[in-house]
């Protein structure tokens, strides 16, 4: 079954995104970008229903999230947390983000640890 079309302004909010992506936000994904962490396949900034995923790895269903501290109690963030995702502060990433990125790794790749698949 097709999926619906994602919204212009969506995808447009997404583009503004990328342009405008935090210091944590830009290291992981260049981490990431490329399949450079273990071949593993993400997107960045992703229209997904009314929300937009920081990070998509479509082979796996997961969406990586980094959150700074505006994101601590937001309604819109309480919402979003439905999505099957991983979630970093932005000081993880900063200061762990070999951690961060084995992490990323052991939920891509070991099946059990992931129930939403």
């Amino acid at each position: 079954m097709p999926h619906d079309p994602v919204p212009q302004r969506s995808r447009t909010f997404a583009r503004s995104l990328r342009r405008e992506a935090t210091e944590a936000e830009t290291l992981l994904w260049g981490a990431l970008r490329g399949r450079r962490l273990d071949l593993i396949k993400f997107r960045r900034q992703v229209p997904i229903d009314r929300y937009i995923a920081d990070l998509l790895c479509a082979e796996a269903m997961l969406v990586v999230e980094i959150d700074g501290s505006q994101h601590a109690e937001s309604a819109y963030d309480r919402e979003r947390r439905r999505l099957p995702s991983l979630r970093f502060w932005n000081d993880e990433v900063l200061h762990e983000l070999n951690a961060v990125c084995d992490t990323i790794i052991a939920l891509v790749r070991d099946v059990t640890l992931q129930p939403w698949r």
